[in-house]
């Protein structure tokens, strides 16, 4: 695949770009972005190798999209109106059901793999882009019968050749595994934020006092709003869901404090010291 179009080249654009260079060096990397300054600094920056518009992916052999998943259900149609038949487009959206039903009757639906690359960090914009980001990291692919085989296969070796592992699911199931897995976290990080700028208004004491532990939990509360807040909007039903668990979990941890049941408190902690296997085994 010579002529590689990154729409959106952010921290996951950006690097998928990084690595498709470094493995395809006669790869032609065009950006395409809402803003000049974006395609300027991924210039500078050397992600992309051109500047280009959405009429140009007529030329297209892969076309990754990597920008908001409310823009990604808006542009996506028009995205494979302009795709050639020989052309595969892929999303990296953190949800999948809305994404595929978009396209669901499209013509050229064939042309498309529905595809979230569980990788990433709390950073934004080209600048965040790394090298090595996919390496040992998953990609999970929805409705893969869908797409052609021979663009299956292309896209398939893409992710190998940077080091992604492959998972097959639903968009149904992902969308509800991953509200407890990643979209939770996110909202858990930023309310404790909140909590603490409410209740700390002495920005020195938090900096003064704030432990490893604290860095580490709060970290996803410097995420994109502009990123999650639509993620959070399409994968409504399912956030509202975990959150309602979670908040029972919550409560259930007070009344416990307020108990003084401490020793049901260490069985509560020493359960869920079971995570630390489930990780491991992943890892």
């Amino acid at each position: 695949m010579k002529n590689i179009y990154m729409i959106g080249i952010g921290l996951i654009g950006g690097s998928f770009a990084i690595d498709i260079k470094k493995n395809n060096p006669n790869a032609i990397i065009h950006g395409i972005s809402r803003k000049d300054e974006t395609l300027n600094k991924a210039l500078t920056l050397n992600l992309i190798d051109k500047k280009a518009t959405l009429d140009d992916i007529k030329n297209a052999d892969l076309v990754i999209v990597s920008i908001p998943v409310d823009a990604t259900v808006k542009l996506l149609p028009t995205i494979l109106d302009k795709i050639p038949e020989t052309g595969l487009v892929v999303d990296a959206g953190s949800t999948k059901e809305a994404i595929c039903k978009a396209v669901e009757h499209h013509p050229k639906r064939r042309n498309f793999l529905a595809c979230h690359p569980i990788a990433g960090t709390e950073k934004s914009g080209p600048t965040a882009a790394i090298s090595g980001l996919y390496i040992g990291k998953t990609n999970i692919i929805c409705e893969v019968e869908k797409t052609t085989f021979k663009l299956q296969e292309k896209a398939l070796k893409l992710f190998s050749d940077i080091g992604m592992r492959i998972r097959y699911m639903d968009p149904i199931s992902h969308d509800k595994h991953i509200a407890y897995v990643s979209h939770l976290s996110h909202i858990s990080a930023f309310m404790l934020g909140k909590t603490v700028i409410n209740k700390e208004k002495n920005e020195r004491d938090i900096f003064d006092m704030a432990g490893s532990g604290f860095e580490s939990t709060v970290r996803l509360a410097k995420s994109s709003p502009a990123m999650w807040t639509p993620i959070f909007k399409q994968n409504k039903e399912n956030v509202i869901e975990t959150l309602e668990e979670y908040i029972h979990n919550l409560q259930q941890f007070k009344e416990l404090m307020e108990q003084d049941n401490f020793s049901e408190i260490f069985k509560e902690m020493e359960n869920t010291n079971y995570i630390k296997q489930i990780l491991n085994g992943i890892n």
